[in-house]
Formats: C-alpha cells, sequence, structure tokens
C-alpha cells in the first residue's frame, strides 16, 4: 500500500485559534463574488454598529486550517472618509472591543466578533492605479494585507500585464491574481493568507513623501503621547495622517477627550501647511495619488508576458461563466445518463442477465437447495450493481476529476446547492447515485461532515439509481409514455429540492465554507484512478455484500416455508387499504427493500402476467411506480447509512422515505382517481 506524506503546519488555526479575515475593496472590485465563492450555506448577515451597512460572515475550510471570513461594506478611502464608511474603519482598528475614545458612544462594539488577522484587499486589477490608493492607507493599519488582484482574466483579454512580483515588492505584502467569477486563484490566495498570518508579515511602511512628513514632525511629536496612544489603540501614523487630513470623527474625539491640547494640536496643524504648495488635507491626497501611480507604473512596464490564449482559456471560459457553464454541467449530466442507460445497459445484458438466465432453470425444492439458490441469487444481484454500474460510473467520474473537470463544474452549481444546505462538491456524489446510492453516500463520508453529510445522503436516497431507472423505464415507459418518464424524474427533482431545504432549515449547525480548487487540465493517470476507484468501491464488498446475500436467504426461506400469505395479508393495510393495489404485491413490494428491480420480476409473477395493464388500471400502475421509486432505500444504501451516519440517522432516512413515498402515492391516488 503506497503511503503518502503531507507537511502539517502547526499550530493548526481553527477552533479558538481560528483565523480571522476581513475582505475590503472598493465598490465594483469583486469582494461579495470573492465571498460569494467560498461562503458557506447560510452566512451570517448584520449591520455594523450604529450603521446600515451590511456585512456577511462564515467559517471557511482552508486546508487543515478555518477561517472567519467577513465581507465588510465597500471601502472608497480612509480619509476623506464618509460617516457610514467609519463603522469599517472601527471593525478593522477595534472589532469586537472598545477604546477608550468610544466609552462615551451610544450601541455596542463596532463588530459583533474580534478584529481580523489579515485584511484581503480586493482589487479590480483593470483599474489598477486607482485603487492602490486604498491599498497605501491599510499598510497603515498594522495588521497583514493580502492583496487579491480580481478580473485578470479581463487584464489578459485587454493585453494588459501586470508584474506581480514587482507589484509586492514594491508594497511588502503578498499579491495574488484571481478571478472570483470563475473561481480560479481562490484556493491559493487563501493559502497565501494562511501562510501570511503563520509569518507575522506587515506590509512596508508606506511613508508619505519627505516633504509632507518633514511638515508633520512637529504634529507627529506632540500627539505621540501616551493617553492619547492608549485611548484611540491606533498606530500613531495613522492617527497623524487622519487627524492632518482633517477627519472630522478624529477631531470630535480629540476634542471630547484631549480638549486642553486642542489649540496647540490645530495650530501646529495649520502650521504644517505652511510653505506647502496646496493645502494640507489636498497635499496629503495628491501625494497619495502620486505615490500609487508610480507604484502602479513600476509594476506595469517589466514582467513577462502572460501566455497566448490556448484551448484551456476557452475552455474555461465556457466550463466557468455564470450561465454557461451551467450548460456544460448540464453535457456532462446528459453523458453520465447514457452511460447508465446505454453503455451499463449492455453491459448488463451481457453479464447480470445471462447469469440470471443461467440459473433460471435451477429450481430446487429442499431447504438446503432453496438456501444455495438464495446465495447465488444474492451473489448475482451483487454483480448486477457493481460490473454494469458502478464500476463504469465511478471510472468515468473519477476520469473527469482527474481532468480537472468536476471541480469546475462543483464551482459553477455551488450556488444552486447552497439553496438546499449543500456546497457544489458533492455534485460528484449525485451524479454517482444515478449509477448507484452506496458508492454515492460513501463519496460523501469522505468529503463533508456534520449537518452537510446528512442532508447529502438522505437526498441521494432519493436519486433514482439504476435499479430505480430500469423500474421507472420498464413501466411508465411501457404503459404510460415518454411524459410521464419525464414525469417522474421532475418529481424526484422537485422531492430532492423540497426536501433539502426542510432539512437545511431543521438542522440549525451550519458547516463551514469551502474554497475550492480549480486545478489545470491534465490527463487522467489510470493507476491511480484504479486505486480511487478501489477506495471508492470497496465498501461495497466489505458492507454489503453479507447483508445482500443474508436478505436473499431469509426472503427466500419465508417463501420455502409458506410465509408469503401471511406477509401478504400482514401487508394489506398498505397494499390494499392505503395504495388500492392488489393483496398478492405485498411480497414483491416487501422484496424490493433488497433490490428495487428484482421487486419487479416477482410483480410480474404475482400477477401471473408481463402486461400489467391488464390486470392493473391507470391510477393503480402510477400509484405502484411512485410507491417503488421513494419507499425505503435498498439494504445495501441503509448499511452504508448506518456506518457513515449512524444508527438514529440511518433510521430517520428510512423513516422519512416510508413518509415521502406513502403521502405521494396516496395524493397521485386521489388526484388521478378524480380525473381518470
Amino acid at each position: 500500500m503506497s503511503e503518502t506524506s503531507i507537511m502539517l503546519h502547526t499550530p493548526l488555526l481553527r477552533g479558538a485559534r481560528r483565523l480571522r479575515i476581513a475582505l475590503v475593496g472598493l465598490p465594483g472590485a469583486g469582494k461579495t463574488t470573492l465571498f460569494k465563492a467560498v461562503s458557506s450555506t447560510a452566512p451570517q448577515i448584520g449591520e455594523l454598529t450604529n450603521t446600515h451597512r451590511i456585512y456577511r460572515s462564515c467559517t471557511v475550510q482552508i486546508g487543515l486550517d478555518e477561517a472567519s471570513v467577513v465581507d465588510l461594506p465597500s471601502l472608497s478611502a480612509l480619509h476623506p472618509l464618509q460617516d457610514e464608511d467609519l463603522g469599517t474603519l472601527k471593525y478593522l482598528l477595534w472589532g469586537n472591543e472598545r477604546p477608550p475614545i468610544t466609552a462615551h458612544e451610544p450601541g455596542a462594539a463596532p463588530a459583533p466578533f474580534e478584529p481580523p488577522d489579515l485584511i484581503v484587499q480586493v482589487v479590480d486589477a483593470t483599474n489598477l492605479q486607482s485603487q492602490l490608493e486604498l491599498t497605501l492607507e491599510l499598510s497603515q493599519l498594522g495588521r497583514p494585507v493580502v492583496l487579491a488582484l480580481n478580473h485578470m482574466d479581463e487584464v489578459r483579454r485587454k493585453g494588459l500585464h501586470i508584474n506581480l512580483q514587482a507589484l509586492s515588492s514594491q508594497l511588502g505584502m503578498p499579491v495574488v491574481p484571481i478571478s472570483a467569477l470563475m473561481g480560479q486563484g481562490i484556493a491559493e490566495l487563501f493559502r497565501t493568507a494562511v501562510a501570511t498570518v503563520r509569518q507575522a508579515v506587515c506590509p512596508l511602511p508606506q511613508a508619505p513623501s519627505q516633504h509632507i512628513a518633514s511638515s508633520l514632525e512637529a504634529l507627529g511629536s506632540a500627539l505621540q503621547q501616551p493617553g492619547i496612544d492608549a485611548a484611540f489603540r491606533m498606530p500613531h501614523q495613522l492617527l497623524l495622517m487622519l487627524f492632518a487630513s482633517g477627519h472630522a470623527y478624529i477631531e470630535r474625539e480629540l476634542q471630547e477627550h484631549f480638549g486642553p491640547l486642542m489649540p496647540s494640536l490645530l495650530a501646529l496643524r495649520a502650521a504644517s501647511g505652511l510653505g506647502l504648495p496646496r493645502p494640507l488635507a489636498e497635499e496629503i491626497h495628491a501625494d497619495r495619488h502620486h505615490r500609487a501611480a508610480t507604484i502602479f507604473e513600476a509594476a506595469q512596464r517589466p514582467g513577462p508576458l502572460e501566455p497566448g490564449r490556448g484551448w484551456r482559456f476557452w475552455l474555461d471560459a465556457f466550463m466557468l461563466h455564470r450561465q454557461w457553464g451551467l450548460l456544460a454541467s448540464l453535457a456532462v449530466f446528459a453523458g453520465v445518463l447514457f452511460v447508465v442507460f446505454e453503455v451499463s445497459g449492455w453491459i448488463d445484458s451481457q453479464t447480470t442477465q445471462r447469469l440470471i438466465e443461467a440459473a433460471s432453470g435451477w429450481q430446487p425444492q429442499s431447504t438446503p437447495g432453496v438456501v444455495a439458490r438464495a446465495v447465488v441469487d444474492g451473489f448475482i444481484g451483487l454483480i448486477g450493481i457493481v460490473v454494469p454500474y458502478m464500476l463504469p460510473l465511478l471510472l468515468l467520474l473519477i476520469a473527469l476529476e482527474e481532468m480537472g473537470l468536476m471541480h469546475r463544474i462543483a464551482f459553477v452549481v455551488d450556488r444552486g446547492f447552497h439553496k438546499i444546505g449543500l456546497h457544489g462538491g458533492v455534485a460528484v456524489p449525485f451524479l454517482l447515485g444515478l449509477g448507484c446510492n452506496v458508492p454515492a453516500i460513501s463519496a460523501v463520508a469522505r468529503s463533508t461532515t456534520g449537518r452537510e453529510r446528512l442532508i447529502a445522503s438522505v437526498l441521494i436516497t432519493f436519486v433514482p439509481c439504476s435499479a430505480r431507472s430500469a423500474i421507472i423505464l420498464a413501466v411508465a415507459g411501457k404503459y404510460l409514455g415518454v411524459l410521464s418518464v419525464i414525469g417522474i424524474y421532475a418529481l424526484t427533482l422537485l422531492l430532492i429540492a423540497v426536501t433539502g431545504w426542510l432539512l437545511s432549515h431543521r438542522q440549525s449547525e451550519v458547516g463551514p465554507g469551502q474554497v475550492q480548487e480549480i486545478p489545470a487540465y491534465t490527463l487522467p493517470d489510470w493507476r491511480a484512478m484504479l486505486r480511487e476507484t478501489w477506495a471508492r468501491s470497496s465498501d461495497v464488498l466489505t458492507i454489503v455484500t453479507p447483508l445482500l446475500v443474508g436478505g436473499s436467504v431469509v426472503l427466500a426461506l419465508l417463501g420455502h416455508f409458506g410465509f408469503d400469505g401471511a406477509i401478504n395479508t400482514a401487508l394489506t393495510p398498505l397494499t390494499s387499504w392505503w395504495l388500492g393495489l392488489p393483496l398478492v404485491l405485498g411480497l414483491p413490494l416487501l422484496f424490493g427493500v433488497l433490490r428495487k428491480e428484482l421487486s419487479l420480476l416477482m410483480i410480474f409473477q404475482a400477477l401471473g402476467t408481463q402486461d400489467i395493464n391488464t390486470v392493473l388500471g391507470t391510477v393503480q400502475i402510477v400509484t405502484l411506480l411512485v410507491f417503488i421509486t421513494f419507499y425505503v432505500p435498498c439494504i445495501s444504501t441503509f448499511a452504508i447509512m448506518h456506518k457513515t451516519l449512524g444508527r438514529a440517522q440511518a433510521w430517520f432516512s428510512v423513516a422519512l422515505s416510508v413518509g415521502v413515498a406513502l403521502a405521494l402515492s396516496v395524493l397521485v391516488r386521489l388526484v388521478m382517481g378524480m380525473f381518470v
């Protein structure tokens, strides 16, 4: 067995040590788009104290670390600062703490969470120069900053080239190119954020030009007093520049708490402006604008050109587009359905069906013979799950993952899955469920935890696996028409959406957001694919096989000793009273717990014909079809849920599926009975 070692950075930033990241940016920079790309399914939304500005926050998983990410209201500049923007500055400085200067202010602390460990400034890279002015101001806050250059796809489309290394060197902070809308670079951005906090790297001091720094020396010395520093709890350079710029809030608080000093401070500020070509506040702003332009020009000139647009660029433009990406996802879904219904169907006809035909002539009458035949039927059922459906579908989906396509689909559908309390990463298990629910739920157990694992596992039990699809096509396709087949699948999608929404609101615990990697396109490694296929299908051999064979033996013995009549009688309230079906269908419905499509064969045997429309009416056929489609996951699915979710949640899933099947089938029966 091969072993893989990974470097573990300690201490882990999770739990009480969880990293705190603030997303800051000008309007239109893409800050909220970035937040939505990594957010949990139910982010917290609130207003900063004494403002009407909305913030969003959630916990995000970054490898083995965690971060509380806050999407702050858009911020144009720290000075001059609008009154509504003041709450953002207060949070960046103080978080949920209240420095002495705010003691007289009504209300709570600036925000209900601690100040950030790191600031991620999201920048529109197509308009970089104007946004660097805010970068220079943020560098004065005394906190680590990472610059996220958003819209880099637009930059390349316009033929612009930014030297990231030069920009990072000029600012003294990491610079990461991203495309928030397409998910590119986001994983690297958050890895860089974690590494920056661990290294305690702060931006280089971005002091004003020498002529301004010289003119502010006296004012700076006057402000550099222990009492003022303790009262404001902000970096001295920031306080100096805010007061020198005439920041109204700073002036009010100095007047409130240090009134006797104000005349001398105002006099020093007035003296600082003497000899400057413009008023002091305007000169500070002009200087900041000039320094931003200088940094921009230095970063724009040197550096390697971006590579030309190849097929990877255009494929990403299609796969990661908000609308076209959904079309690409539907194309993959159609490909999976083709494998399930065509390729797997052909493999099934060449393997399982031939085994069934070969064993059909063996009809033992003795008890040992009945047990032996049941064991054979159990293994045939196992082969029918694994060989035609599970293995081809697993290989296909793993190949798509190796190529990088499934990661892109997961990113595109992520927001849609948020509606039902899930992340886009569960798209692969849902597709896998079209072949067999067992490896799908096993895949969910490996990639999710807590609330999301429960919701995804329960919803997958409603995904029509190959066995249920065989019944839908055999019954609805033959006796009810194509529209009925489409209707059953549409009802399934609606049921999954509604159930997911209800479960997401039932479970108060919200899992963390996920930083989804968008890897480069690669050809699949067949050896790695085979190893991964075995890892994902091994549960079938270790858990499902004994239950499938054992269940087959139990049901065979019940029929052998004549308990089938008693079972049908015991199930009369279900079959005859509730579903309005013939009494003889009780045992076939019970047999569906073992494997769904085998119950269809028993239905033919119980009714004495394969033309069930000669025995059952249209309402009865639809009622039977709806009930079989949704009731009780098969014993194999229950076993894997028992392992991954525990006894209580596995039985909850059974109860839910039975309740849904009973409710939908009787509803269909009553509604159709009015018109047919």
